[in-house]
């Protein structure tokens, strides 16, 4: 089949004469995660990872993908004639280079304008003028030949009410115009659905798992103007943004206003997050202040009230964990179970709870070596039994009306070998570590990162994904400029300041190929500490309120602080969750948390 369809894109290229043609993971707005509509790298490839591109010559196809999937990505192209080629690898070439090696003198690069950020389209574009030769990008070829492509999706918006977010969107905007004034910007142009979604006090369900609407926003001094399938609009929404001062205009009428900006307008826009096909729109001679969205620093830094939503929020979710957790432990190897039926009995579990939307990102349920694919998803083909041996990973959450979780626990579903326990007990460590650092204000995850991997580094293991992540508001899973990593990649927007009300995940993992999986991931919240000659000391609150499996831990491994930071976690457990569980749930409870 992908053979099939690489051959009647290599058609479609040949009439054009398009040498290469690149196919990312994106849609129009540089989204993480993308509507069915715009999965056309998983049609080409038959990769159905999250994150990758493809490159299509007329005679070679590859896919680059990070290390998450390298696993996944290996086994789904066998037979595809798509080559694999592992992003930050030794001797692995870029995407960028890659395609100059590739192309020849006046040959013509294509890609669809609207799913190429403008950054990367520029960069493109200078690849192609050292090869005195051109970019197409005014068409979709996927377009033209996926058949049955889903719809543009087309989901109602919802207001998210001031008791949840905490500020008006008038008190947004305003903050917004006070910073375009600072970078004397007229017009700030904004395609980031996150960002429109959270300045607007808005949310959809145009992405699985995302609350977003699929839109565009344009903010001037006076003006707002939201692009979006209008159709979508229902009275209550219309009264609000009347009450607002917000006009709406059709979702592809954005590139003819675009077009419209006036050449003494200075334009504020995020040439890394909107896309080529905009950026080539606007007038040649407008000043552009091309910068981060103001938008990102804002919504990162949560204020008391999403706080406080937010901790109420993790405790459904902990509720919900800690069920799931009895269940899987009391009844595996009595009872049917495939890693498709937890994860199915997971997500019950949380759509139990009060004021859940809708799970945060598709579940991971790896059992046994399925848990060393770091982003692995279970399907008919792959779904293997539990039985009582070994690990399962779950990495979960959801999105509640007060706020979005992630949380991933590794369970032992029965004996596991020393190998194991080791390896358990030194994720517990390394988690632990993070989660009770103390720094100066202004240091990023870039400086505290080795406090989780140093555990690994002196085992001469590591593992290949960052140490954490920012988490959005009732929004995206993943959200900047908060991380931990050992290294700034450049497709990461994580190298920020760790700011007071920041929350931010906590996930170190092992991953041993062959053998199993282990990760343990908590939130955490930014706060301020003392303050004294040396400085504003920050430390983190931990947020998420559910054990770390004592049947995997080695207490002859750890230190006496190790234990004492591990009997304290599991204390806060006890007294959060104790209180929603009754009979053999909360005896359950009681030793899960147990002091070692």
């Amino acid at each position: 089949m992908i053979k099939e369809r690489l051959k009647a894109l290599r058609e479609q290229m040949r009439k054009r004469d398009i040498s290469i043609y690149v196919v990312p993971t994106a849609d129009f707005h540089e989204s993480e995660y993308v509507g069915e509509y715009f999965k056309a790298r998983k049609f080409i490839t038959g990769f159905t990872g999250s994150a990758g591109v493809a490159v299509i010559t007329m005679d070679e196809a590859g896919l680059w993908t990070d290390g998450r999937y390298f696993v996944q990505a290996e086994k789904q192209l066998q037979g595809t004639t798509v080559d694999l080629y592992k992003m930050g690898e030794e001797n692995v070439p870029t995407v960028n280079e890659f395609i100059e090696n590739k192309l020849s003198e006046e040959q013509t690069i294509g890609f669809d304008g609207r799913v190429v950020n403008a950054t990367w389209g520029r960069e493109l574009e200078c690849i192609a003028n050292r090869k005195n030769g051109k970019i197409y990008s005014k068409e979709d070829l996927i377009d033209l030949i996926w058949k049955d492509r889903p719809s543009l999706s087309k989901e109602k918006a919802w207001i998210l009410k001031e008791e949840y977010s905490g500020e008006s969107t008038q008190s947004k905007l305003k903050r917004l115009r006070d910073k375009m004034k600072e970078k004397k910007a007229t017009v700030h142009l904004m395609s980031s659905l996150y960002d429109i979604s959270w300045l607007l006090n808005v949310r959809g369900n145009d992405i699985s798992y995302v609350p977003v609407v699929l839109s565009y926003l344009a903010v001037t001094e006076d003006e707002c103007i939201w692009f979006l399938q209008e159709e979508i609009i229902d009275d209550e929404l219309k009264v609000y943004l009347e009450a607002n001062n917000i006009t709406t205009k059709p979702y592809e009428s954005f590139y003819e206003y675009v077009a419209t900006i006036k050449k003494r307008e200075t334009v504020l826009v995020n040439l890394s997050a909107i896309n080529y096909r905009v950026a080539s729109a606007l007038d040649s001679e407008i000043k552009i202040v091309n910068e981060i969205e103001p938008t990102t620093l804002f919504k990162a830094i949560k204020n008391k009230t999403e706080i406080d939503n937010t901790r109420r929020a993790h405790v459904k979710d902990a509720v919900a964990m800690c069920k799931f957790m009895y269940w899987l432990k009391t009844n595996v190897g009595k009872i049917p179970m495939t890693e498709i039926s937890a994860s199915d009995h997971l997500e019950k579990l949380r759509r139990e709870q009060e004021g859940l939307l809708d799970l945060s990102f598709n579940t991971i349920c790896g059992y046994d070596v399925h848990g060393a694919i770091v982003h692995y998803a279970a399907t008919k083909e792959t779904d293997i039994p539990l039985e009582p041996r070994s690990f399962l990973l779950v990495d979960s959450g959801g999105h509640y009306i007060e706020g979005t979780t992630d949380i991933t626990r590794t369970f032992a579903l029965g004996e596991v070998t020393q190998e194991m326990k080791e390896c358990f007990t030194m994720i517990c460590r390394s988690n632990m570590n993070l989660a009770n650092m103390k720094f100066l204000y202004g240091c990023t995850g870039l400086n505290l990162d080795l406090a989780a991997r140093e555990p690994l580094w002196e085992k001469e293991l590591d593992f290949k994904h960052g140490t954490g992540h920012g988490v959005g508001y009732v929004l995206n899973v993943h959200e900047g400029p908060n991380g931990f990593r050992w290294r700034q990649v450049a497709e990461r927007n994580d190298g920020g300041v760790l700011e007071e009300g920041m929350i931010t995940t906590d996930e170190p993992g092992v991953y041993l190929e062959g053998k199993f999986g282990i990760r343990t991931e908590n939130e955490l919240v930014c706060c301020k500490g003392v303050k004294n000659e040396y400085g504003q000391f920050m430390y983190f609150e931990n947020i998420t309120y559910v054990p770390i499996d004592l049947d995997a831990i080695d207490p002859d491994l750890m230190t006496s602080v190790e234990k004492n930071r591990l009997n304290e976690y599991h204390k806060r457990v006890y007294e959060v969750v104790s209180p929603y569980l009754e009979g053999d749930e909360l005896e359950f409870l009681k030793k899960y948390t147990r002091a070692i």
